[in-house]
């Protein structure tokens, strides 16, 4: 009875969701249901276990949630995003409209800006590409999505994504481990997309498929639209309509620059400054007796955003008309989506509490190929039932990471090869049809999934399948490189 109600409490938690309840609803039903089914005490579970958990995660990760939400606002508002999407398609032109896209898409992503950020910019100078270029709009959805939540999001070493973060503190690894292999990953999901994406332009060349007469939507948020978006993101995309986008926009280098401060900082953050420190009073009680280890890669990032952030504000004052609105619409943006993940670590640990998990933990450890492969399966399993990378990863880690830790340590596996398998097999079957992502983006762009989505799927699923199959095998083979 106890494994039957988790399973009706997460089929009902995804339900709900797809449906677009919120979140910060469904998730304390549906672990208060799993915890009745399994004749739990059910108050306790909910303001002890669901909500220490889910407070947990918000202290954690609400500097990096607040830090992105305000650093992405204020590249919008300043016209740094529309100036460094309009470089890179101007160079590279019509010829190459597809790879212009997903490149200005990556750039800006793996700079540090949300992906619901970008997508109003990105959408409408993709619309202008592919009309020039007469190539179906059908595949805007999945070239914007190659560059902005692939490789960028979870593969390459650096990345100051949320996603990139959360296995952090779990490995007492930096956000650049792995980097070899991170690497690879990444080229090998953007050469399988743009493989991709060409044969499917040429197949609708030769069926005399173009762009299409009908008009362009404008980009619009609905609140079904939003309450998917935010149980995936870090950044609410309600706050897009607030503060003000100034007139002009900046040079490249100068929208560029901040973009680059923040992978500058995080790498030295990370791998020179905090290692050379002495921070042995961490493991007094005041400070929650832990370890450099487990903080340093929480700090780089945040570190590395208030320097972004703070850089924006400095080269574009002139160009932010409202900098505190701009300021407060950026804070806003973090407060939803940080505890709308948080709501599903705190199921993630109610359902972990109950009497019957054991037997699902059991089950997944034992599954043939050891850490690598049921870590690989535990991501895959949880993000595409959630419908969330980072939601599916938080829940997985929260309940197993230190029975992976141990397992790392008791068979050799570096760390920094667990930290890369996680954050690049959680974002596979994330983009499911019920993903806010993959939802908000086709919303924005005026298709459907019947248009798009066979498309979305070769791109941001089958490729990112292939190239963490090749970090599996290379990690095995050769180790953390």
């Amino acid at each position: 009875m106890g494994l039957f109600g988790i399973l009706l409490a997460l089929a009902l938690m995804m339900w709900l969701a797809y449906r677009g309840w919120s979140v910060l609803l469904v998730a304390p039903a549906a672990a208060i249901l799993a915890a009745a089914m399994s004749g739990e005490p059910l108050l306790a579970h909910w303001t002890q276990t669901f909500m220490g958990s889910a407070s947990r995660f918000v202290a954690q990760w609400f500097p990096l949630f607040l830090l992105g939400g305000l650093f992405g606002k204020l590249m919008d508002d300043s016209g740094s995003i529309n100036s460094i999407a309009r470089f890179l398609t101007e160079r590279l032109g019509t010829q190459r409209a597809m790879l212009s896209v997903v490149l200005a898409s990556a750039v800006v992503t793996y700079g540090g800006v949300s992906v619901f950020v970008a997508f109003f910019v990105l959408v409408p100078m993709a619309q202008k590409m592919f009309r020039a270029a007469d190539i179906p709009r059908r595949l805007m959805p999945a070239t914007i999505c190659l560059g902005a939540f692939t490789f960028t999001m979870s593969a390459l070493p650096g990345s100051p994504s949320i996603n990139n973060s959360i296995p952090m503190p779990y490995f007492g690894t930096t956000p650049f481990a792995a980097p070899g292999l991170g690497i690879i990953a990444s080229l090998i999901t953007l050469a399988f997309g743009m493989w991709w994406l060409g044969r499917a332009e040429v197949a609708a060349r030769r069926a005399g498929e173009g762009y299409g007469g009908s008009p362009d939507p404008a980009p619009v948020v609905n609140e079904e639209i939003r309450e998917h978006a935010t149980a995936t993101g870090d950044f609410d995309p309600a706050e897009i309509r607030h503060g003000q986008r100034g007139d002009g926009e900046p040079s490249f280098a100068l929208a560029i620059l901040p973009l680059a401060l923040v992978i500058v900082m995080n790498f030295l953050m990370s791998l020179v400054v905090l290692p050379r420190l002495d921070f042995s009073y961490l493991s007094e009680a005041r400070w929650g007796g832990t370890t450099i280890g487990a903080l340093s890669g929480v700090w780089s990032v945040a570190v590395a955003l208030a320097a972004g952030a703070l850089a924006v504000v400095i080269v574009n004052y002139r160009r932010l008309p409202a900098l505190r609105r701009s300021m407060d619409a950026g804070a806003n943006s973090s407060v939803l989506p940080v505890l709308t993940v948080g709501s599903l670590v705190g199921f993630g640990a109610v359902v972990a509490a109950m009497p019957a998990f054991a037997a699902v933990r059991d089950a997944v450890l034992s599954i043939q190929g050891g850490p690598l492969v049921s870590l690989t399966v535990a991501m895959n399993v949880l993000a595409g039932l959630t419908g969330s990378a980072s939601g599916g990863m938080a829940i997985a880690l929260d309940t197993l990471g230190e029975t992976y830790m141990r397992l790392a340590l008791e068979q050799g596996i570096d760390p920094a090869l667990m930290h890369r398998v996680a954050t690049i097999s959680s974002g596979t079957l994330d983009s499911l049809p019920h993903n806010g992502t993959v939802l908000t983006v086709l919303q924005v762009s005026g298709l459907t999934h019947r248009e798009s989505y066979l498309d979305m799927v070769m791109t941001v699923i089958v490729g990112v399948v292939i190239s963490f199959v090749a970090v599996i095998i290379l990690g095995s083979v050769f180790g953390s490189f």
